[in-house]
C-alpha cells in the first residue's frame, strides 16, 4: 500500500516572470519507506516536499496521503527544516511540548511523551537548555523530537543536515537511521548530497533540471548495518550510478 501518491502533479510560481517548478510528477512511496529526493539546485525538490506538507497549492494533478487528498497542513505529516525552526525563547522540553499542547492532551501525558522523545534523540540532560546553548546537531535533534512527538505518519525533511559541519552531519545521518528503526515512519528526505541519499534512503528519486520531473527511481539495496559500508564496492558503485544521473541534470541546469 502506498502511503504517498502523486499523480500528474504540476506547480508554477506565478508572478511577473512565472516559473514552472514541477511538471507531471508521478510517484508512489510505500508505507514505512525511507525515500530521498535528489537533484540539482532549483529542480523543485523542496517545492515537492512543501506540496506534500500542504503548504503550497498544486496547479494540476492530485496528491494523497494514505488515501486522503492533501488539502493543507495536517498532523499526519510532520516537517523538519534545514535551519531547525526552534523557538529560541523556549527550552528543549518546551519546544518538544509545543505540538502536544496544541493537541490538548492532559499535562502529565504531554510531559511523558515529550520526555520519551527527548530520550529517543539522545537529549536527556538538556531538557531545560535553550537553543542558544546547544550545538547545531543538538538543535536538529530537538527539532526532530518536536516533530516526532506529535506522532505523524509521514516525516518530511528538507535538507535537515545541510547547515551542519561534515562530522556532525555524518553522525546525525547515522542517528536518524537509528531513530527511524526505533520509531518507524514514512520518510521523504530532500538532499543535494548523493552520498547522503545513498546511505539513508531505500529508494532515491532523481529529479530532472527545472521544470522538475522524475528522471529515475533507484533502489539502494545496501546493508546499512555494515560498519565498512562507505568503503564497500557496493556503496561506491551505487554512488557512481546515482551521481551519473544527477550530473547530467546539473549540467542542464547550468545552461
Amino acid at each position: 500500500m502506498s502511503a504517498i501518491s502523486l499523480k500528474g502533479v504540476d506547480k508554477v510560481y506565478h508572478g511577473r516572470n512565472p516559473v514552472e517548478a514541477l511538471r507531471g510528477i508521478d510517484l508512489e512511496i510505500a508505507d514505512g519507506e525511507f525515500a530521498a529526493l535528489l537533484g540539482p539546485s532549483g529542480c523543485g525538490k523542496s517545492t515537492l516536499l512543501y506540496l506534500l506538507g500542504g503548504f503550497l497549492p498544486i496547479e494540476r494533478g492530485a496528491i494523497s496521503v494514505e488515501g486522503r487528498p492533501v488539502a493543507g497542513p495536517g498532523p499526519d505529516r510532520g516537517i523538519v527544516f534545514q535551519h531547525f525552526a526552534l523557538f529560541p525563547w523556549k527550552t528543549v522540553r518546551q519546544n518538544v511540548l509545543y505540538g502536544l499542547e496544541k493537541k490538548g492532551l492532559p499535562r502529565e501525558e504531554q510531559l511523558a511523551i515529550a520526555q520519551r522523545h527527548i530520550e529517543l534523540v539522545g537529549l536527556q540532560g538538556f531538557e531545560d537548555s535553550y537553543p542558544s546553548q546547544l550545538s547545531g546537531g543538538m538543535k536538529q535533534r530537538a527539532a526532530i523530537a518536536r516533530t516526532l512527538a506529535i506522532d505523524p505518519r509521514v516525516l518530511l525533511m528538507d535538507e535537515p543536515f545541510g547547515a551542519l559541519d561534515a562530522q556532525t552531519r555524518h553522525l546525525m545521518q547515522s542517528e536518524l537511521l537509528a531513530i527511524w528503526r526505533r520509531s518507524p515512519k514514512t520518510v521523504v528526505f530532500v538532499t543535494h548530497d548523493v552520498q547522503e541519499a545513498v546511505f539513508l534512503a531505500e529508494r532515491i528519486v532523481v529529479m530532472s533540471a527545472r521544470p522538475g520531473r522524475v528522471k529515475a527511481v533507484v533502489e539502494a539495496g545496501l546493508d546499512r548495518a555494515d560498519p565498512g559500508l562507505f568503503k564497500s564496492r557496493a556503496f561506491i558503485d551505487k554512488v557512481d550510478e546515482v551521481w551519473g544521473l544527477v550530473r547530467d541534470e546539473a549540467l542542464k541546469a547550468q545552461r
